[in-house]
């Protein structure tokens, strides 16, 4: 019979030990990955918050800012769509053909061939779910959000909806999971509601990421009265309206947390929060638009424009009142009040609470997220990258450069290579910006630093650009986009092929 030696049978034991422990502790990573949670608010102004010194009270929001990790300079992109593109794919915005909202006349949406955020989590075992605002397009089932990574859907597929009717273009836009639903409320408070009832009903076995996209504080200016009241000392009527839906939005989000704390989840959550571009004020037009816009006052000043366009662009110029200061302009635009905007990561004994200055983007969400839950991700390469190492802050371990950004709207194109910015207007002469020393863009450096300019002219000309998913302009003019109001049509549910 042969026998081993005690020295020969102990070192395969030594091994196999060390095999189950490093083993032990990846299932253990497994189990305990984090829920997400990544919050977006709806043209949220640089300074509609409490903690950039803002008016409006939101103290939930500054507690978790303050608690958590504050994103100094995130940036966005203009507007709502291609923003959410950007989040969901981590990639840029002009190389998916994203790069306004989508108009409820388009058949197409965000390119079928990317596979987004909630199905790679999928893939790793989340349970996945939208609640809120989806505009990536819904013409068609292949791009409803159910059809690409997200387990359950409650909200609305278009842009911008009657906070209580629920009303875009006509059309009612309210729905759970293809049905659409006939609900009375106010559009956060539902929303809040559908979300508590998620976190008290998931599947404790697996994590959750749960993308809250909120409606407001977008067009119409709408808010239960004694939200409103709370701010009856401000002097502008349309501030007080979207002062209080900020703050409906801050309630919303303690209350998420607090549901999350009673179900003992979260110390396992990590929480992003954002807004999809700068707030919207008469700043973001130009001023041959406003004059525009005061000459249909003046012609119609009791009554709604003919041209469903017109009324729609003045109801844009006349109705926004989100404040971005001290950036310059804001939603729509290139200039750093339409880019920049409020964001933080809060993780509960996890993140340290600190702040960050270099330049994070929006197209970084996804590849950070799937480094915490280290998803193995080969085949793809985001335009975004991983910026775990900084939000940790253990910069140390990563001190790469940002990547080059590229931002794209009406009024021009702007290219970061941070900390420089190089606009270029979509009339008028190039611009070149630092924005660590003028973040309100005030001082055109093009002039005087032409090498700089030329590298920034240069990575714009290769920059990579795909298809544009959009309609021609002049059918966006016969659209019937519009925030609320009657119902013309059947709902927009009924109509996806």
């Amino acid at each position: 019979m042969l026998r081993m030696s005690d020295r020969s049978i102990a070192i395969p034991l030594r091994l196999l030990l060390v095999l189950i422990l490093c083993s032990g502790v990846r299932l253990s990573h497994a189990v305990d990955r984090p829920n997400i949670v990544v919050i977006v608010a709806d043209d949220l102004g640089w300074n509609d918050v409490g903690y950039h010194g803002s008016e409006i009270q939101t103290p939930r929001i500054d507690q978790l800012a303050a608690e958590g990790v504050i994103l100094n300079r995130f940036y966005a992109q203009p507007t709502c769509s291609p923003t959410r593109a950007s989040l969901l794919t981590g990639n840029s915005a002009v190389k998916l053909g994203v790069v306004a909202p989508l108009s409820t006349a388009n058949p197409e949406g965000l390119p079928l061939d990317q596979r987004l955020l909630p199905q790679f989590l999928q893939a790793s075992g989340y349970q996945t779910a939208l609640i809120g605002k989806w505009h990536l397009g819904f013409r068609k089932e292949a791009y409803l959000p159910t059809s690409r990574g997200f387990n359950h859907f409650y909200g609305s597929l278009t842009g911008g909806i009657g906070h209580w009717d629920h009303v875009n273009g006509g059309g009612l836009d309210w729905q759970r999971n293809g049905q659409t639903l006939r609900e009375e409320g106010y559009s956060t408070h539902l929303l809040t509601d559908e979300a508590l009832r998620l976190i008290h009903n998931t599947d404790s076995g697996r994590p959750l990421f749960l993308m809250l996209s909120f409606n407001a504080p977008h067009l119409p200016n709408e808010a239960p009265l004694e939200a409103v009241a709370a701010y009856e000392k401000l002097p502008d009527p349309k501030r007080r309206q979207h002062a209080a839906m900020v703050s409906e939005i801050d309630s919303a989000i303690g209350q998420l947390v607090d549901e999350l704390q009673r179900r003992s989840m979260l110390e396992n959550t990590l929480l992003w929060f954002l807004s999809d571009n700068g707030g919207l004020n008469t700043s973001s037009f130009s001023k041959t638009t406003v004059e525009f816009v005061r000459i249909l006052d003046r012609w119609f000043p009791d009554e709604k424009v003919p041209f469903q366009f017109l009324e729609f662009v003045r109801t844009n110029v006349r109705d926004g009142a989100a404040d971005n200061s001290p950036l310059r302009k804001g939603k729509k635009s290139i200039y750093e009040g339409g880019v920049r905007v409020p964001s933080f990561v809060y993780w509960s004994g996890r993140l340290k609470p600190h702040h960050i200055s270099r330049m994070i983007t929006v197209q970084d969400i996804t590849p950070t997220l799937l480094s915490v839950i280290e998803s193995a991700v080969p085949d793809e390469r985001f335009d975004g990258v991983d910026q775990w190492a900084w939000i940790e802050d253990k910069h140390h371990l990563s001190n790469s450069q940002p990547p080059d950004y590229i931002v794209k709207s009406w009024d021009g194109e702007a290219v970061f290579r941070y900390p420089w910015k190089l606009v270029t207007p979509s009339s008028g002469d190039p611009e070149l910006y630092h924005l660590e020393s003028d973040p309100e863009e005030r001082d055109n450096l093009y002039e005087r630093h032409p090498a700089i300019a030329g590298q920034l002219r240069n990575i714009q000309a290769n920059f990579p650009r795909g298809p544009s998913v959009h309609l021609p302009l002049y059918y966006n003019l016969m659209s019937e986009d519009s925030f609320g109001g009657t119902e013309k049509h059947p709902p927009w549910t009924s109509q996806i092929k």
